[in-house]
């Protein structure tokens, strides 16, 4: 019986093509070798180039200097000196004088203080003064021109009204009669009767303050009584 062999047990038909593997796997090492051995000595020199580069002219930099300002003297305190003296030493008074003890000291008693009142306006019109005014023959006369001068209003008559109006006025330092004003009315007829025979009166003797005329407010009270 003759023996039949396989391709596919052929080991002589698979030699030559892992011979080729075989060559192409070496120069494919070799290849890379050669590349990473050149890349590290371009490396190399880049290096050696950049750590070695000098420039031509260096230009120094100037930085501005710094001024130290020295700092303020210490203030000089001037301690005050004291004299220490013995006990039994000579002291002259004269230090511990003041200088006060210097001047002539002025007695109140040895002058006469007077004291001097401020002049009263012209226009100024005084409450109370040293002298009041006064009706010519005083205050009796007043009244008896009040009661022969009065004429009752008839209005007031009839209806049987009465009362007592107070009427003030300013005598002038000529003892004329201005300002007239009724301060408490009863009857507008009987005030206007009162404020009628005030107006209608002789001249007053002004009042006076320190010897000089001046203007005085006065008041007088006005009566309507029916008998």
């Amino acid at each position: 019986m003759e023996i039949k062999k396989s391709k596919r047990a052929d080991i002589g038909n698979e030699k030559g093509t892992s011979l080729m593997i075989g060559l192409v796997i070496s120069l494919s090492i070799m290849f890379v070798a050669l590349e990473w051995t050149q890349k590290d000595e371009v490396d190399d020199e880049v290096a050696y180039t950049t750590v070695s580069f000098v420039p031509d002219e260096m230009i120094p930099i100037t930085l501005p200097e710094k001024k130290t300002v020295p700092p303020p003297p210490a203030a000089v305190t001037k301690a005050d000196i004291i004299e220490i003296v013995d006990d039994d030493a000579d002291v002259d008074d004269d230090i511990m004088a003041s200088p006060e003890d210097n001047q002539d000291w002025i007695d109140p008693q040895d002058y006469d203080v007077m004291f001097v009142e401020p002049e009263p306006e012209p226009d100024e019109v005084f409450m109370v003064v040293e002298d009041q005014p006064e009706f010519p023959g005083g205050t009796a006369a007043l009244l008896e021109y009040l009661r022969k001068n009065i004429k009752y209003p008839a209005i007031c008559r009839e209806n049987n009204i009465q009362g007592k109006v107070i009427v003030t006025f300013v005598v002038n330092k000529d003892g004329s009669i201005v300002d007239i004003e009724v301060i408490k009315s009863v009857n507008p007829s009987l005030d206007k009767e009162a404020i009628r025979v005030i107006s209608q009166m002789p001249k007053w003797k002004p009042g006076s303050q320190r010897g000089k005329p001046v203007r005085v407010k006065y008041s007088v009270p006005v009566n309507f009584r029916l008998n």
